[in-house]
């Protein structure tokens, strides 16, 4: 088996204002450092359309056509204080939310052992109706959903490692008992939620907040001893990972002090979690990192790591 890479030129097109973080230039890094050589085995596949009947699952219709109604057709309207949408963000963000199905076909049905979706915009901070956070729809919780309703699976994790707490992940997915959603993410910061007490109308959300400064230590106790140990005890029969690089000690949004060798060593321990519940199946979607260098650094090492335990 492989890895498969998913990414669409679609999400090129989502523009945002000069200056904006969530930039072009993050996904053009990310593609020119997956472009080297060394992910020549890669599976390459674009990222479609999500269908509206797997978005619905998620977000109400009102939802959708608002953000369907809300795109520009020339120029760049603004949503809330950081998000923004320009003419080509709807099909942007629907291959975005695309990518996570078509990943969970290609893992499922065997012909990858995992996937990574290198897509913009990001989607863990959407709400169900309530765009966020550079994010519009939640990707990966239409993925988790897909798994669950199209293929049958009983129980799903999603494990995210952004900075900032996926407060749109946990709203759409905490009343549903067959996910089960673990985030690391530094508190204080954007969006204010993800408290420990935060566990979810079906008990099934694990926050663990990490105070501004906390390094690679730090993240090896919190996921060696609460993260991992939990999702675990779950059983998913597939992993989905919200992998956002922002914790990196370059990023000028936020102030976790990881490096990219915790990145590589969290992305091994989460496919050894998944070798232990679910035969390996991994599907990782881009959600942050802001600064290009250490985002493209972390996103080669990230794919690597999969790519040899997909191998």
């Amino acid at each position: 088996m492989t890895t498969a890479l998913l990414t669409h030129s679609d999400c090129l097109l989502h523009q945002t204002p000069a200056g904006h973080a969530e930039q072009i230039a993050r996904l053009e890094h990310v593609l020119a450092a997956l472009d080297h050589p060394k992910f020549d085995p890669i599976l390459r596949k674009k990222a479609p359309l999500v269908a509206d009947d797997d978005l619905l699952r998620v977000h109400p219709k009102a939802h959708i056509d608002d953000i369907k109604d809300s795109a520009p057709e020339s120029g760049i309207v603004q949503l809330d204080a950081d998000t923004f949408m320009s003419e080509g963000s709807l099909s942007a963000a629907l291959r975005a939310a695309g990518a996570n199905t078509r990943a969970v076909d290609l893992v499922l049905s065997g012909e990858a052992q995992n996937a990574f979706a290198a897509v913009r915009p990001p989607g863990h901070h959407a709400e169900r109706q309530t765009p966020m956070g550079f994010c519009l729809f939640g990707s990966v919780a239409v993925g988790a959903k897909y798994a669950l309703e199209v293929h049958g699976l009983k129980r799903v994790a999603i494990i995210d490692f952004d900075v900032h707490h996926g407060n749109g992940t946990q709203d759409l997915l905490e009343g549903d008992p067959r996910v089960f959603f673990a985030s690391s993410h530094q508190m204080p910061l954007y969006p204010g939620t993800g408290h420990a007490h935060e566990t979810g109308a079906a008990n099934n959300v694990l926050n663990v907040p990490l105070a501004e400064g906390s390094n690679g230590r730090d993240l090896r106790r919190v996921y060696e001893e609460q993260i991992l140990p939990n999702v675990a005890l779950f059983r998913p029969e597939l992993i989905f990972i919200s992998a956002g690089f922002d914790a990196h000690s370059a990023d000028p949004l936020a102030g976790l002090n990881w490096s990219t060798e915790d990145f590589r060593w969290l992305t091994h321990r989460i496919c050894d979690l998944a070798d232990e519940t679910c035969s390996g199946r991994v599907v990782s979607s881009l959600e942050g990192g802001y600064d290009l260098n250490a985002l493209a650094e972390c996103v080669a090492a990230h794919v690597e790591i999969l790519m040899e335990r997909g191998a």
